[in-house]
């Protein structure tokens, strides 16, 4: 899909028009790099609001080796396919409630009842395949505990970051890619252990948000 990455270079060439525009904000030597009116350089694509600002700030990219919290943010990452992050972030609190903090034992017993309650629930995304996919996939982290323990997930992730021909951080967002084969690879693994709805691309873009792969660009505050 055109995804992600397209949304983010059409957000940093809104940035460089409200630049031209407001001179509110300045560009550093690297031209996807934004320094705001605090001084602080970030990556470009933090600049389009303040939601996306405070997101990289203090989340994206931060590490989480927790495999309950990594759950959450594999079934956001879901949800938000097709679809700008930062519906998803507006929305996340409302999730959070109506999904009981995915808690995965809860939700893997949701049933009809609660699948119509979901898509009734206008404060979230009503897309039923992403509904019953984070149902399924609270199911297959169970099973996948029952066989390998807690923690098995972030182990799966782990392996999947691991890229050796990775040559350090990026420069430019044109050298990130959407998705790589540790995270093709991943996809594969977590479909036949039962997950649905995580691509290469969804899982790469958990990958970074989730901070196994460290995809600030040079000049940021946060690389």
């Amino acid at each position: 899909m055109a995804g992600r990455q397209a949304r983010v270079r059409a957000g940093c060439e809104a940035v460089s028009r409200e630049v031209r525009a407001s001179g509110r904000v300045r560009r550093a030597v690297n031209l996807d790099v934004v320094v705001g009116d605090d001084g602080l350089a970030r990556c470009s694509w933090a600049a389009q609001t303040a939601e996306y600002r405070g997101y990289h700030d203090l989340e994206w990219g931060r590490p989480l080796r927790d495999d309950r919290s990594l759950f959450e943010r594999l079934c956001l990452e879901s949800f938000q396919s097709g679809l700008s992050w930062s519906t998803v972030l507006r929305k996340r609190d409302a999730f959070r409630e109506a999904f009981d903090s995915f808690e995965p034992a809860r939700v893997a017993d949701y049933g009809p009842p609660e699948i119509e309650r979901l898509l009734a629930d206008a404060r979230i995304i009503r897309h039923r395949g992403k509904i019953e996919a984070t149902i399924a996939n609270a199911d297959a982290l169970l099973r996948l505990w029952d066989r390998d323990g807690e923690g098995a997930l972030t182990a799966l992730l782990e392996v999947a970051a691991a890229d050796p021909a990775r040559q350090g951080r990026p420069a430019r967002l044109s050298d990130v890619p959407s998705s790589t084969p540790g995270s093709a690879r991943l996809a594969r693994e977590l479909k036949a252990r039962g997950f649905r709805f995580l691509g290469p691309t969804t899982l790469y873009a958990a990958l970074q948000a989730t901070g196994f792969v460290d995809d600030h660009v040079e000049g940021c505050h946060c690389a």
